[in-house]
């Protein structure tokens, strides 16, 4: 079954130790906001997956994230979530694919939902029977053509 949180409120993600991001719901208008992002839709053609996949990444982030902990600027000053440190933050490796697997991944999949058929009531199908006959063998040729000219 599909849960649905009719709240939408942010919520808190740990990216790694240290570093948690404040993060919309990822919500179908965000997605198609991101999909519409210049950055994303102005990437040349011959753009590989993965730099599709990094612009896709840092728009839906930037329209994304509302707040951070544990980030900071060169002098260890906390600073506040802008456009370019947000990028910055994706271009950090174990970053990007954190906020890969705990927000955009899990907002795509519904696998946790079990969004599928429901499984038998023993709980696989292996013991099941089949319930469905056999098909007939095609009728012989001669059979289909008598049967044409008398129709």
């Amino acid at each position: 079954m599909l849960t649905l949180d009719m709240t939408n409120d942010p919520r808190w993600h740990d990216l790694v130790p240290g570093v948690r991001v404040q993060l919309r719901p990822l919500t179908t208008a965000l997605m198609v906001a991101t999909r519409s992002d210049p950055e994303v839709e102005n990437l040349p053609d011959d753009a590989s997956d993965e730099e599709r996949a990094v612009a896709f990444a840092k728009a839906l982030a930037r329209r994304a994230v509302l707040a951070w902990e544990g980030i900071g600027d060169a002098d260890d000053n906390p600073i506040d979530p802008s456009p370019a440190a947000i990028d910055a933050l994706l271009d950090v490796w174990p970053i990007f694919e954190a906020f890969q697997l705990t927000y955009v991944s899990k907002g795509l999949l519904l696998e946790q939902e079990k969004n599928a058929s429901a499984p038998s009531p023993n709980g696989n199908s292996a013991g099941a029977r089949a319930t469905a006959r056999g098909a007939n063998p095609a009728a012989p040729a001669k059979q289909r053509a008598r049967s044409v000219r008398r129709g």
